[in-house]
Parts: structure tokens; C-alpha cells; sequence
């Protein structure tokens, strides 16, 4: 082995090795539309199970980073590893494959079917045994999985209920149970507390909260209340950049992002 490829090689690992530690790297991550550019030079660096929250105003760039992290939209320029791994150019799936997750804003649910038979279908979508035509047993393993992720979104009175019969907050916890689906390492959730009662935002708090340890989340949300409690990290966006960074308690406090999104009085 020459010198140039021992050193090429070297450089690699070198890279690989700092790139491992991270659940999540956008590096300079742009995205433009025409002469619009919706994400400019974004830079975020999310740890293995680490809570972030994503905040900014309507029109700040949120959604379109969720979509460029997830597949949905190719970045018109940067990079973007999940887990160590480029997949910049990947679409979706394969970022589903290496444990990305994703609710979204509009409910993605069969409403003719039960809630048990939703968590179900998504934990076998994700499995090896996907394409069996066989009927699920007493003893599968894959539905005993569907019951666990039922109870951890504190739906286990409505396992048998259908859809359609949910309430608008019930839809959105069972969306979590899904997200959870196979073997997740970091979930992306679109603005989960929207349209949701006092009630129903304090159990979401008790939901994410609740999450294993090992998964980590990234959280939009227009209720400041709800993400400064389930985060511990909170990324500020504004014209499709991050402008600041820090603490849930720092960001509470910061005098511009008070002036920016809380109008100066958020107490």
C-alpha cells in the first residue's frame, strides 16, 4: 500500500470516526425552490437520544428541514448523515431502514380499522415477515409488540376501538405508537400538540417524556409550553436559517427570541 492510499484511508476513518458519535448531522444543509430559498447554510448536530425542539415562526423553515432530513426533499446543497452514514441522496426508505421516524401534521391512519390492527400493520410493514399472507396468532410476536406501544401512548382502553371513533387528540397519541414501530432511533414529530386540549398536551408531555431512553426526538411545535418541557436542546429558526441555539430555560430568557416569538412576554 502506497503513502497517498494509506493517507486517503486514514482520512476516511478519521472522518467516519467523528461523524459516528452523531444521531444526526446537517452540515450547510440549503434547500431552494425556484429564487426562493426556504433553508440557507443550515449547520445542527443531534446526539444519540437527545430531545430537540425546533422553534420559529409560520414560514421559518421547520417543515422543509424535517423534509430534507427524512427524504422527502432532496437538499439543493450540503450534507446530511444519520448515524454516521451519508444519505443526503437517500430517499426515504432507506432512511426509515437505518431508524428514522416521522409523524406528520395531517393524520396518515386507516380509519377503518382498529387501533390495535393500525399498530400492527405498521409494526409488520417494518419487519422481515412483512409480505406473509399469514394471519397473526395468539402468540405473535409482532402484536404482542403492537399491545406494548398501545400502552405506552396510554390507549389501552381504546386497543379495540376503530379509528374513525377516536377523538382528534387520541389520533395523535396513537401516530406516536406508530412512530415507534419496529426498531426507531430518532423520531421527527410535526407539530404533535396542534389542535390538542390542555389535557391532552399534558399527557403528550408524559408520552414523550416517556420515550426510551435510547430514542432520540426532534419536536416542531408552535406550543412553546409543550416543547420547552419535552426538550432539552431548542434550535431557533428564522427566514430559513438557525439564528440561535441553547437550553429550553436560555431560550425562555433570551431578549430576541422574546421579541422575535413571544412578544416580549412570555413568562
Amino acid at each position: 500500500m502506497n503513502a497517498r492510499v494509506s493517507q486517503v484511508m486514514s482520512q476516511a476513518a478519521l472522518s467516519s470516526t467523528a461523524f459516528a458519535g452523531n444521531a444526526l448531522e446537517l452540515r450547510g444543509v440549503t434547500k431552494t425552490f425556484g429564487a426562493l430559498a426556504a433553508l440557507t447554510d443550515v449547520t445542527l448536530t443531534v446526539k444519540p437520544g437527545e430531545r430537540r425542539a425546533v422553534l420559529g415562526s409560520n414560514g421559518a423553515g421547520k417543515t422543509t428541514l424535517f423534509n430534507c432530513v427524512t427524504g422527502d426533499f432532496l437538499p439543493t446543497s450540503g450534507a446530511i448523515r444519520l448515524f454516521g452514514e451519508d444519505v443526503t441522496r437517500f430517499p426515504a426508505h432507506e432512511r426509515i431502514r437505518r431508524g428514522l421516524r416521522r409523524t406528520y401534521q395531517i393524520s396518515l391512519l386507516f380509519t377503518g380499522l382498529t387501533v390495535t390492527e393500525n399498530v400492527y400493520l405498521a409494526c409488520r410493514g417494518v419487519s422481515r415477515g412483512r409480505f406473509s399472507l399469514l394471519r397473526p396468532g395468539r402468540s405473535d410476536v409482532l402484536m404482542a409488540r403492537a399491545r406494548e406501544l398501545i400502552d405506552a401512548v396510554h390507549m389501552t382502553a381504546a386497543r379495540d376501538t376503530k379509528v374513525s371513533e377516536l377523538s382528534y387528540g387520541q389520533q395523535r397519541q396513537l401516530e406516536i405508537a406508530l412512530a415507534q414501530a419496529g426498531a426507531p432511533r430518532l423520531i421527527l414529530f410535526d407539530e404533535p400538540a396542534a389542535g390538542l386540549s390542555p389535557a391532552e398536551r399534558a399527557d403528550l408531555v408524559a408520552i414523550l417524556t416517556g420515550l426510551p431512553s435510547h430514542i432520540g426526538f426532534i419536536i416542531i411545535e408552535h406550543d412553546m409550553d409543550v416543547a420547552l418541557r419535552v426538550a432539552e436542546t431548542v434550535s431557533m429558526m428564522h427566514n430559513g436559517r438557525i439564528f440561535k441555539e441553547g437550553t429550553p430555560r436560555e431560550i425562555e430568557s433570551d431578549a430576541e427570541v422574546q421579541e422575535l416569538y413571544l412578544g416580549g412576554g412570555h413568562g
